[in-house]
């Protein structure tokens, strides 16, 4: 009989860095309002945008995603 023990890995190992320690080394700070994440140039046009949704949409339905 096993306890589980077994085939959980033994955190936090040497090579393990905390998210917040990561964070602070690649100097990432928290977004301070909704605008810091938005991309306007990320989409060419409202029609690259629409078939963009479309097919998100599709895939969700079919179990694709």
């Amino acid at each position: 009989m096993t306890t589980g023990a077994e085939s959980t890995p033994n955190w936090p190992s040497a090579e393990h860095v905390p998210v917040d320690e990561l964070a602070r080394r690649q100097g990432v700070e928290p977004p301070k309002s909704l605008d810091d994440l938005a991309c306007p140039e990320l989409w060419e046009s409202d029609e690259e945008y629409d078939r963009f949704l479309a097919d998100l949409y599709e895939s969700r339905r079919s179990g694709a995603a």
